[in-house]
């Protein structure tokens, strides 16, 4: 059997006039990321594990932040032509393991909700798919809640 492992990490900053997105899931609170696309950093962490697991790279190189085409983008679809790309090479996608660190808001309630949302654009049931959430604990940039950053890890079977 042949097996790769990629690992992702994305970190986005908080600012106040965006919706917090995670894992393709609007989650409510007063701050949202910050970036050109929909700044999903756990659907960018896995996009990244997935490319990475293959050796194709990030997905700087396939969505770049200068391309206007990608301003707002949503991140589950960027996700399904990643998935695409690893489905075009013969491999499919046994786990997914993820963290994500942010110190509010507490992530517990929408990781149901996440795992679906992700599970659903992956076509994988969402008990192939790991979210945790976990705080800075008020250390640094993260705990001071100025962004949040996810890291996730991807396993392959061809």
């Amino acid at each position: 059997m042949n097996i790769r492992i990629g690992n992702g990490y994305d970190i986005h900053r908080l600012t106040t006039d965006r919706k917090l997105i995670l894992g393709g899931v609007d989650i409510p609170h007063t701050h949202g990321l910050l970036g050109h696309s929909d700044a999903d950093a756990l659907t960018h962490a896995i996009m990244d594990a997935l490319l990475g697991a293959l050796s194709l790279g990030d997905i700087g190189g396939y969505f770049p932040p200068s391309d206007p085409q990608w301003a707002g983008a949503d991140s589950q679809v960027l996700l399904k032509q990643v998935h695409q790309l690893v489905r075009d090479r013969g491999w499919h996608i046994s786990n997914i393991d993820s963290v994500v660190i942010a110190e509010r808001p507490k992530l517990k309630p929408h990781i149901s909700a996440m795992r679906d949302r992700l599970a659903t654009t992956l076509t994988i049931a969402p008990e192939q798919i790991g979210i945790k959430a976990t705080t800075h604990e008020k250390l640094g940039p993260l705990g001071r809640e100025e962004g949040i950053a996810a890291y996730a890890v991807a396993l392959l079977q061809k």
